[in-house]
């Protein structure tokens, strides 16, 4: 058995596996309840459901340009992945289509109560002086 075969075969596994994740990640966008699951599965399975699918593919393909563009997909990938997370989850946050009762700790709001405060502070000093 060459190494190519080796290579063919576990580039196939890889390929499955990064395929089941990602249709975990499509079910979990259907059947999650709340805004905050919801980018939870469209973000962490979905990501290294890539991965696994571009390892799988590198395996496959084995070619230097190739690789280097699967590269880039994947840096692509987990760079913009949690970044549209985050914007989403904030979004959500400030125009209330989330379940508040469901968060333990919310972090975001005694920050957004401290930085409202400060501000009018500020502008309390401004229209003094």
């Amino acid at each position: 058995m060459s190494w190519t075969v080796v290579a063919d075969v576990a580039g196939a596994c890889f390929m499955l596996a990064g395929a089941l994740l990602c249709v975990v990640a499509g079910i979990g966008l259907v059947r999650l309840p709340d805004v905050l699951t919801r980018m939870h599965a469209a973000t962490k399975p979905q990501s290294f459901g890539l991965l696994l699918v571009l390892i799988g593919s590198g395996l496959w393909l084995r070619s230097a340009v190739d690789l280097g563009i699967l590269l880039l997909v994947g840096l692509f990938q987990l760079t913009t992945s949690p970044v549209a997370a985050h914007m989403v989850g904030r979004a959500a946050y400030r125009t209330g289509r989330l379940d508040r009762e469901d968060i333990v700790v919310d972090e975001l709001d005694q920050a957004l109560r401290k930085a409202a405060a400060e501000q009018g502070s500020e502008e309390n000093r401004r229209s003094a002086g």
